[in-house]
């Protein structure tokens, strides 16, 4: 945690290495704070990708088809997407600590709920509830992370919530998956709800929204046409569109496999056991830990990295995809899907590189709205992939290859529009940049 307590200047490679005065100064309330919010999100993600690992189970215990499955995670997800951007407003306009707080009551309603579920329609529900609580913690981490650290932070502030995340996604394919063939479905996803209850305790009496001597402006509250003027104005932003493509782009390939799709394919058309494809899966959410620090290591110091690391992703994972698909035979050899789920594991820190394009290009009264954007991005792509492969695989007769193909329809479109945005994007950002330089400069020195 050095790296977060620390508040000493330093070059991040983009010519913004001395915070500016308003910066806050973190140190160990911040991380305490901070700690606090990611434990939110950490069980959030732990409820969200519960799925992943009982998929056949829930297939068995409801009685439905593959398509039908595939409804869980896309109203899930569908919920998700469509609660960013309100919910990024809120953030914008409650705090953090009040939206935060208001997510994990729901998601751990929605977790009780599921465990509960006597029927396929009720299951629905609790999973559309658990939805929306999970959307409202992670644009609220990003905020909390931007009002207790130096900007100079940020980006290896965002990567670590992400790494805390897939830890949650950790605890699903370890310890959750034990839990549901031990106790049985009620009993584990009850059970779990208990983390919920957990850290709303902890948030109530712990968190914070900003530092003393670091409020933000109060903006009055304008109704709908403020509402109207605040995604307006973020979407205008070439660098908020950019974030959004990166991030549809970058995110889905390893989402839709560990949300939910993942498990029957390495068990139903691979041949492994479920202990095997569990490893599997972990794999892939180890992997991600590991270049979610290496990422926000480099784009820490080199600010330019951004659009190499997401581009190279990307390419990464469609090669390994591809490579997977179009391999001869029935089966595919376990070194290959080894690489292919470590390869997987870069795809969310390359997504989270798209909050590093849109955070520089909005104020800080439009942080949340720009971050509701960018968040909607991987997770319609993957909302997307989800209903495609399950409807594939009904018509097909559960051929994986055909259904896994749709990943390289999506990948294609996202990279056309982050080429099509990238040279608007630094031409902009050179701009800033400049200007900063010589507004810094015009500064008097008081010594």
């Amino acid at each position: 945690m050095s790296a977060l307590s620390s508040s000493s200047a330093g070059d991040s490679g983009d010519g913004g290495g001395i915070a500016l005065p308003a910066d806050p100064p973190g140190g160990r309330r911040a991380v305490v704070v901070w700690g606090v919010g990611v434990a939110v999100y950490f069980v959030a993600v732990t409820f969200r990708t519960s799925l992943g690992v009982a998929g056949l189970d829930a297939a068995a215990r409801f009685h439905v088809s593959a398509s039908a499955l595939s409804t869980f995670s896309i109203l899930q997800l569908l919920v998700y997407a469509g609660m960013q951007i309100p919910v990024g407003l809120l953030v914008d306009r409650l705090g953090t600590k009040r939206v935060l707080g208001l997510g994990a009551v729901l998601f751990t309603a929605g977790q009780l709920a599921f465990a509960l579920s006597p029927s396929y329609g009720m299951a629905l529900a609790a999973r559309a509830l658990l939805g929306c609580g999970d959307a409202m913690t992670f644009i609220s981490v990003l905020r909390l992370g931007t009002r207790w650290f130096p900007v100079r932070r940020g980006p290896l502030i965002a990567q670590l919530a992400g790494l805390v995340g897939m830890a949650g996604n950790l605890v699903s394919t370890l310890v959750l998956a034990r839990l549901l063939h031990s106790l049985g479905w009620t009993q584990a996803f009850a059970g779990s709800s208990l983390a919920g209850v957990v850290v709303l305790v902890l948030l109530v009496l712990l968190l914070k929204d900003h530092p003393d001597g670091h409020e933000p402006g109060h903006v009055p509250h304008q109704g709908p046409a403020y509402v109207r003027r605040q995604i307006a104005a973020a979407w205008r932003e070439p660098g908020t569109r950019l974030g959004m493509w990166v991030h549809f782009t970058t995110q889905f390939p390893a989402m839709f496999f560990l949300l939910l799709w993942g498990l029957p394919f390495l068990v139903q058309a691979q041949g492994l056991s479920a202990a095997g494809a569990g490893e599997l899966l972990t794999l892939v959410v180890v992997s991600n830990m590991v270049v979610g620090l290496v990422y926000g290591q480099i784009v820490a110091r080199h600010h330019a990295a951004r659009l190499p690391l997401a581009l190279g992703t990307a390419g990464a994972t469609a090669l390994m995809w591809a490579l997977t698909l179009g391999y001869p035979g029935e089966r595919v050899p376990i070194g290959v899907l080894v690489v292919l789920c470590t390869v997987l594991g870069a795809c969310g820190p390359a997504s989270m590189l798209g909050f590093d394009f849109a955070r520089p290009a909005n104020p800080p009264e439009r942080q949340g709205t720009a971050s509701g954007i960018v968040n909607m991005g991987g997770f319609t792509a993957s909302m997307v992939t989800l209903l495609a492969v399950g409807v594939l695989l009904d018509a097909t007769g559960d051929d994986y290859r055909v259904a896994f193909s749709v990943i390289f329809l999506l990948e294609a479109l996202g990279v056309v529009q982050i080429l099509r945005l990238r040279g608007r994007v630094a031409r902009i950002e050179r701009e800033r940049l400049v200007v900063s330089r010589v507004e810094t400069w015009r500064k008097p020195v008081h010594r």
